[in-house]
């Protein structure tokens, strides 16, 4: 919920952010979002940037740029755990790094970084790559006499494509895709070695974290586990600043 304009988000078990306006007794729809593929279980707003934090069930995090109204601006793949609804984050301006806990893991990603926002995903009734029906494509495939192939899309550049076309695998941390996603074989020939190197870091929590708090000025992060653990983390060669006088690891 955003006090200052009064809109409120809403995310939903069909993957859906609806914006909605707050007024007196009354409540309006202002546009919905879709880009996640599961539900959502996590929503974190920024009030001085504008931007809005989602994270779903299919293991991705969402940056929206509300203020800019430019919609999906960053997709971010590489979470090993589906991001529940204890997910917490905390957006620095500085040093532009989203840091964020699921399972068992703690995640920062470095947003600074030269980043592209991830490709729509194309419609298509044929291969768009060597033009084979897809198996519902049943006018083609009576056509051409061949049997339907299924349908997948390429990561890097959202075409439609069949297995045979999309053989590769990779990493591409500049889409935000931290392990191994399907790339056509065109596109995995254009990804460079230097291209694969991670734009995130992920530490062991060593317990089910059930939610987080970060105090940015002393570079400090504090963990609540369903163990009933607390823990305190330096985050100090995250975020870049000093720890606090008087506070010693133990």
């Amino acid at each position: 919920y955003d006090h200052e304009t009064q809109h409120a988000f809403v995310g939903d078990y069909s993957g859906q952010i609806t914006l909605l306006k707050l007024e007196q007794n009354t409540c309006s729809v202002i546009t919905t979002l879709k880009g996640h593929e599961g539900s959502i279980t996590s929503l974190w707003w920024d009030p001085v940037q504008r931007l809005l934090f989602s994270g779903a069930s299919d293991h991705s995090i969402i940056m929206w740029d509300i203020g800019g109204r430019k919609g999906r601006t960053l997709l971010l793949q590489g979470h090993q755990y589906v991001m529940e609804s204890y997910f917490s984050s905390c957006l620095q301006p500085e040093q532009q790094s989203l840091n964020a806990c699921s399972g068992n893991i703690a995640y920062s990603w470095r947003l600074k970084k030269c980043r592209r926002c991830a490709p729509q995903w194309l419609e298509s009734d044929s291969c768009q790559k060597c033009e084979q029906p897809f198996f519902w494509n049943i006018k083609q495939m009576w056509d051409t006499k061949t049997i339907g192939l299924r349908q997948h899309h390429c990561r890097k550049c959202g075409q439609a494509v069949c297995g045979k076309c999309s053989t590769k695998r990779s990493s591409y941390p500049i889409m935000g895709f931290e392990f191994q996603v399907r790339v056509c074989d065109s596109c995995f020939e254009s990804i460079k070695d230097e291209d694969r190197t991670s734009l995130a870091t992920f530490h062991e929590g060593k317990h089910n974290i059930s939610h987080m708090s970060m105090d940015i000025s002393r570079g400090l992060m504090v963990t609540c586990g369903s163990d009933r653990i607390v823990k305190i983390w330096d985050m100090t060669p995250v975020v870049g600043c000093s720890l606090a006088t008087g506070f010693s690891s133990r």
